[in-house]
């Protein structure tokens, strides 16, 4: 027995909150193995997914732009890590599991495939015969079957509330579709903050980045109540935005948001008072979210991004451009599987050929499907 490991489990009884869930409370994993010696079961699993090739696979993985449109602009690598960091920040204070809340954000992107929301768009239409594809879906199989990291099992043997936070920080809807995973209960206060901390960073950091590549102009963004409330709370009245006044504008935008989200949630728990994980679980309404008025203006700035931003024709083109990659790459797999490699195929005695191909695909980051749409289909390129 570890006494490291107790300590840090008795912290957590004394610092967190009665609605937290607790790491020595797990239900385990689904692979028995030993205890950590200094590493509470939650903080192991956050361990096991910064450990492995899917989370590394992101740092070449599109956010908004491609890969190889410049050096500042967010991959899904940067976003998960600031997702982690406003999940941390928003469950330190609410007295949630902070491990917990850690684990979930940085996993929640590892099922993302190559080309952003464009490439997951794709591959969803490609398998629309075929069960579809969500990167949310795809991340849970990640974690549970795709890793190869030990001998004894697929998949990295998460626990079963780090398993059921990855499934859960979705809608209600996306959830059905994990069969093994309870339908009775809803995301726990751990989960809630992991999608609301993902949509807040997306939201934030997304203006940022269109900000400085161009794609906005002042004079659209200055129509946004959000906008005018949060250059009012920074102090900015400039008349061009230097990379100095964004950094602070955007800085104050997300801490804006923070609060908001924290009055709220406070509110919300206050007036349901849970003692345990398991009565937010099923209490059928979410306790972190947004103001009223303040998810007002976040759907203002939401529906703002996709007209002005993503809908810009040079996300367009890139978009356009990355869907004509992964269907050229999809169907010329499809057509000859001995094109997958070694260990892909070995997968075809147990999956659908079509399913084995949007994991592969999914697999890839930008500049490994362009290398393979170069080795296929460019005659000068040799494979």
């Amino acid at each position: 027995m570890n006494k490291r490991r107790l300590k840090l489990e008795d912290n957590e009884r004394r610092v967190l909150a009665p609605y937290a869930l607790f790491s020595d409370a797990s239900r385990g994993r689904a692979h028995k193995e030993a205890e950590p010696r200094y590493r509470t079961a939650f903080q192991r699993d956050r361990d096991r997914i910064v450990h492995s090739a899917a989370f590394r696979l992101l740092e070449y993985k599109t956010q908004v732009f491609v890969n190889d449109a410049g050096d500042y602009y967010r991959t899904r690598l940067t976003h998960t890590l600031e997702v982690a960091q406003i999940g941390r920040t928003l469950a330190r204070a609410l007295g949630a599991n902070e491990d917990l809340v850690e684990t979930i954000c940085l996993a929640h992107d590892l099922g993302h495939p190559p080309f952003g929301h464009a490439g997951e768009d794709a591959l969803n239409q490609l398998m629309s015969d075929h069960g579809g594809f969500n990167h949310n879906h795809q991340s849970y199989r990640v974690v549970t079957k795709l890793e190869r990291r030990y001998r004894n099992w697929p998949g990295l043997n998460l626990t079963i509330e780090s398993l059921e936070g990855i499934a859960k920080h979705e809608t209600s809807a996306a959830r059905r579709a994990f069969s093994e995973i309870s339908q009775e209960t809803g995301p726990g206060v751990e989960a809630q903050i992991a999608n609301i901390s993902d949509e807040l960073a997306y939201n934030a950091h997304d203006l940022d980045d269109g900000l400085q590549a161009g794609l906005i102009r002042m004079e659209q963004i200055a129509e946004l109540d959000l906008w005018r409330q949060v250059v009012d709370r920074a102090n900015w009245q400039g008349a061009t935005l230097d990379d100095v006044s964004r950094h602070h504008i955007i800085r104050e935008l997300v801490g804006m948001l923070v609060d908001d989200v924290l009055g709220e949630s406070q509110r919300r728990l206050s007036r349901l008072k849970p003692d345990s994980s398991l009565a937010v679980q099923l209490h059928g309404e979410p306790v972190v979210c947004h103001s009223a008025a303040q998810l007002k203006q976040v759907s203002q700035l939401k529906d703002f991004l996709f007209h002005k931003m993503y809908r810009h024709f040079r996300i367009v083109r890139m978009q356009t451009r990355a869907e004509h990659f992964l269907e050229a790459l999809f169907s010329s797999y499809v057509k000859q599987p001995l094109q997958l490699p070694d260990d892909y195929r070995a997968k075809l005695d147990d999956e659908s050929l079509h399913r084995v191909v949007a994991d592969y695909i999914a697999n890839l980051t930008d500049r490994s499907a362009l290398h393979e749409f170069q080795q296929l289909f460019d005659p000068i390129t040799r494979p």
